[in-house]
């Protein structure tokens, strides 16, 4: 799992990103000032921190200037500033993104994943090389990105087929549609929840087309998500 530092002092906006960041299997380690983040880190690194620019003792930009002193830590800054010296400063101190508040936690989610793989320290969901065993008739071949159904290639879209790979990693996990959109969706926040609805209701058709029934795989957790069923 990865390690995010998160440094918030607003405990409703922490519990909020430390849920969702768990969901995402990250291990979190949140602090509410700078000072215990920083000694939090030297004690543990982390793999990526997440700094409020406004905290009680320093700026999140003293932090990340102290970080920098001795860690190329990735670092994503939240704002409730939406000004440009606040960001262009940041950035110059060597923060690789920013999330004006307010925000969504899918949004933060999608920033720390997408800052992650530039710095190469986690895969990308989806991962096309990735060795996948056949779930229910269902393969993938990564070096042509195709997805079989009983050796019979789908015609999927690109969004199609990276939603699809997310549920064959993951046989019998429950994800949401939030979830599948940060998996899927180079920009989430461009679209909505209902796209995923969508979507899966393309693939479900296309899988009846392969095979008489194989649209029950994909799975529907009402109030949940979606999840690709373990038995035909």
């Amino acid at each position: 799992m990865s390690k995010v530092l998160l440094i918030e002092d607003e405990p409703a906006i922490a519990d909020t990103l430390v849920y969702a960041l768990g969901t995402e299997c990250f291990t979190v380690t949140h602090t509410l000032t700078g000072a215990e983040g920083l000694a939090a880190h030297a004690a543990d690194p982390h793999d990526i921190a997440i700094l409020d620019i406004g905290l009680p003792d320093m700026t999140g930009l003293d932090v990340c200037r102290k970080l920098r002193e001795s860690s190329s830590i990735p670092v994503l800054f939240l704002t409730a500033r939406d000004g440009e010296v606040d960001r262009i400063l940041g950035l110059e101190l060597g923060g690789d993104d920013y999330v004006t508040k307010p925000f969504s936690p899918r949004e933060v989610v999608a920033r720390v994943r997408a800052i992650m793989r530039r710095a190469g320290n986690t895969p990308a969901s989806g991962n096309h090389d990735a060795e996948i065993p056949v779930t229910c008739g269902l393969s993938h071949d990564g070096s042509t990105m195709r997805i079989r159904c009983d050796g019979k290639p789908l015609d999927l879209t690109a969004h199609e087929y990276k939603l699809l790979l997310v549920l064959m990693e993951r046989p019998g996990r429950v994800f949401t549609r939030d979830q599948l959109l940060d998996h899927a969706w180079q920009d989430p926040g461009a679209v909505t929840d209902r796209t995923v609805d969508a979507h899966v209701k393309s693939i479900r058709s296309k899988l009846r087309a392969a095979r008489p029934g194989a649209e029950n795989l994909i799975e529907t957790r009402r109030g949940l998500g979606y999840s690709l069923a373990t038995e035909a």
